[in-house]
């Protein structure tokens, strides 16, 4: 099992940015793809941005896409999300997850395996 802990949300105004961290700790060897997911309130979960371990491929909702990076820390137990050009349909709560057996292309909700508390993100317009 991989222990997740999200920092780094927060209030912005539109435009601004903010960076999120997620710190791994556990059996953080098994991963094989960690992402982030948002959710805000009244909808479902949805996917934001996935890296690899291995290859350190990075997936992107459209949503995000040219907005959002994805990154991770040199050792295997850090990843981050950097946001610029924040809009007011960026608010959210943004989950960090550990997956073990996806790759992070395509990988939804149910192909993660631990995830952490969540940290809101208000985007003020």
């Amino acid at each position: 099992q991989v222990q997740l802990v999200e920092s780094g949300g927060g209030l912005v105004r539109a435009g601004g940015s903010l960076r999120l961290s997620c710190a791994a700790s556990g059996r953080t060897f098994s991963s094989s793809a960690m992402g982030w997911f948002r959710q805000a309130p009244g909808k479902e979960r949805e996917f934001v941005a996935a890296i690899n371990w291995n290859s350190g491929n990075t997936y992107y909702a459209d949503s995000v896409k040219g907005r959002f990076t994805i990154s991770r820390g040199n050792a295997k137990n850090t990843i981050y999300l950097q946001m610029n050009s924040l809009k007011s349909e960026d608010t959210a709560v943004y989950y960090c997850a550990a997956s073990s057996f996806c790759s992070g292309f395509r990988c939804y909700t149910n192909d993660y395996d631990d995830w952490g508390q969540g940290t809101q993100v208000t985007v003020s317009s």
